[in-house]
């Protein structure tokens, strides 16, 4: 029988019968601020460690007293209930008593990342009017230079935690990059590490009227005209990090976390950050995936849970090849980002003995949707089964509303506690993907008779590369002002790795006018290192378009073998092009080797 969204029996949720024992079907969720996590926890374990950072070691009572004293710093400085804060930091202690920081002062909290470039950098302070900003000293001129003026910078450092050459090397970097330190010396810009010093640890924090009030807003759609900015309540955060919490089996003080997925990123902050407070769990932190540094924190520490991407296990794979590892408590892993290979998963298990289950999720999403089980019935292939409380269709593609049977292939569309209120200032772009309470998120799956879904294409053009979303429209105007370049079109490429590499098909007039490494070296400039091409085709030809003049991408995906023998197509290999002002530039130690980390 045909259903709609609008009629279908909520009791209709299969996957219900094949939850793991020890997870709820449905879930008690604390009617809580996203500070009243950490607030929870450090009442109840006050002297357990929260991170390890190199040989820095900090409780959740240290934490939540750094988080106080945050808040009344941003008081201070004018910040008032609803004023965004930006965070332009990598993954160190202070990121999570910044963040909630800033929730205990009122504020909405910004995530930036450090591998946005000063243009994106510049667009989405002014698209969100940040206040103050807090950032790292060797991000500072992506801060101070751009147009856009906060009121206030706090600077924060890694230096002082470094082995001392690597301390040398830091500061010498910071020399190269924008002279004498402190940038502190202009009298908006502050040292965060003085500034919560002299904060008020007995701060108390400010309570806004509504949980369904924004929290934390990050950009998930570049900066091309007014960027796309995901906007989430306390309640969105609180739920999705109680899920994962409830979905693990809701222990107490017991895990250690692996955190090296970036805080800024969703992924990151709610699988890391945000569910490791709700369980009280020790986060190891790294603040760059560099995998010999990363199995030596397994080594040390013998982490229980590890979110990661398949770029992070395959390059791992290929260290523990030759270099074994003792893994002593890794009990899960969960995969997120991309597909992950049977492949890589069956080969990370041998090493490690943990359980290996892939998740889905978006951004407007909190980002969790859906997760494998933990309890040995997990289905390769899958992304497991929706979270407590989220209800997941496969509806037909076209209408948006029919529901769709087993096995037929539609559009997944979800409901749940953590879908976000909408994208920050942007009506329309919301109306467009939330339809009556249902988050439409464009890709194709489909779900069998027991409730196991799967992806299996995208109605979008996104390219999704370890984890992180590169949307076409947001390089190829860039692109096509490269020296040379007639037209550009950019997809999405298959790689074992990264899920996909981003690949550009450049149209030129001639061969001679174009030059791989001067538009390298353009794009470096311009974008983000993650949304530069890693493979170029270059063509002396238009690019391949229907009869209302759109470029047929799945052409340019699928049928590259037989557009060689249509066109005059020339490969160009990747250049070498640095990564200067990327993470690399935040770890003196990158010279150990090339990190395949998430901007790769």
């Amino acid at each position: 029988m045909t259903k709609t969204l609008q009629t279908f029996d909520t009791s209709d949720r299969p996957w219900l019968d094949h939850y793991p024992d020890v997870v709820p079907r449905t879930l008690d969720y604390p009617e809580l601020h996203a500070w009243g996590l950490l607030e929870r926890t450090a009442s109840r374990h006050p002297d357990r460690i929260a991170c390890h950072y190199y040989k820095q070691t900090v409780t959740y009572r240290e934490l939540s007293e750094n988080a106080h004293r945050t808040a009344s710093a941003l008081v201070k400085f004018g910040v008032k209930p609803g004023d965004r804060v930006g965070v332009l930091l990598p993954n160190l202690p202070e990121y999570l008593s910044v963040l909630n920081g800033i929730w205990m002062a009122g504020g909405i909290a910004v995530a930036m990342s450090p591998l946005m470039v000063a243009e994106e950098i510049d667009t989405f302070m002014t698209t969100t009017d940040c206040k103050v900003v807090i950032g790292l000293d060797m991000l500072a001129p992506l801060i101070v230079n751009a147009k856009y003026k906060p009121e206030h910078i706090l600077f924060a450092t890694l230096g002082d935690r470094l082995p001392a050459w690597q301390k040398v090397a830091y500061a010498f970097a910071r020399l190269q990059r924008f002279g004498f330190w402190p940038a502190s010396d202009h009298p908006t810009h502050h040292s965060l590490e003085d500034q919560v010093a002299a904060g008020d640890a007995d701060f108390q924090p400010v309570k806004s009227t509504s949980l369904d009030e924004p929290a934390y807003i990050l950009p998930t759609g570049g900066t091309t005209g007014a960027p796309k900015a995901v906007t989430l309540s306390h309640r969105n955060l609180i739920a999705n990090a109680w899920q994962i919490y409830n979905w693990g089996g809701a222990y107490e003080a017991r895990e250690k976390i692996l955190t090296v997925l970036p805080f800024f990123h969703s992924y990151g902050l709610t699988s890391c950050a945000m569910s490791g407070i709700a369980m009280a769990a020790t986060l190891v932190i790294h603040h760059r995936f560099v995998p010999r540094i990363v199995l030596r924190l397994i080594e040390e520490h013998q982490p229980s849970i590890f979110p990661a991407v398949p770029a992070m296990l395959a390059a791992l794979n290929e260290v523990l090849r030759d270099r074994p590892v003792q893994f002593k408590a890794l009990r899960y892993v969960v995969s997120g980002g991309a597909p992950l290979s049977d492949e890589i998963a069956n080969e990370f298990a041998r090493y490690s003995g943990a359980t290996l289950v892939e998740g889905y999720g978006m951004s407007e999403a909190s980002p969790v949707i859906c997760t494998g089980p933990l309890d040995g019935t997990n289905r390769a292939g899958t992304i497991g089964l929706p979270l407590p409380d989220t209800e997941v269709r496969i509806v037909d593609g076209d209408d948006g509303t029919t529901i769709l049977g087993p096995g037929e292939i539609g559009e997944l569309v979800a409901r749940g506690p953590q879908v976000m209120l909408g994208y920050w200032q942007n009506e329309a772009a919301t109306s467009e993907v939330i339809r009556d309470g249902w988050l439409y998120t464009g890709d194709m799956g489909t779900c069998d008779e027991d409730g196991f879904f799967r992806i299996v294409d995208r109605k979008k053009d996104l390219v999704i590369t370890s984890g992180f979303n590169v949307y076409p429209a947001d390089v190829e105007p860039v692109l096509k002002n490269a020296p040379g370049v007639e037209d550009v079109v950019i997809v999405g490429e298959p790689d074992l790795k990264c899920g996909e590499i981003v690949k550009a098909v450049v149209s030129v007039r001639s061969l001679a006018e174009f030059d791989r490494a001067t538009f390298d070296a353009y794009a470096a400039e311009r974008l983000a290192k993650h949304k530069r091409p890693r493979i170029v085709e270059v063509i002396v030809d238009e690019l391949p378009k229907n009869f209302l003049g759109k470029v047929l991408r799945r052409k340019l995906r699928t049928d590259s073998e037989s557009a060689e023998q249509q066109r005059d197509t020339e490969l160009v290999p990747e250049s070498a092009v640095s990564a200067a002002g990327t993470a690399a530039d935040f770890d003196p130690t990158s010279s150990d080797e090339p990190a395949p980390d998430l901007k790769e």
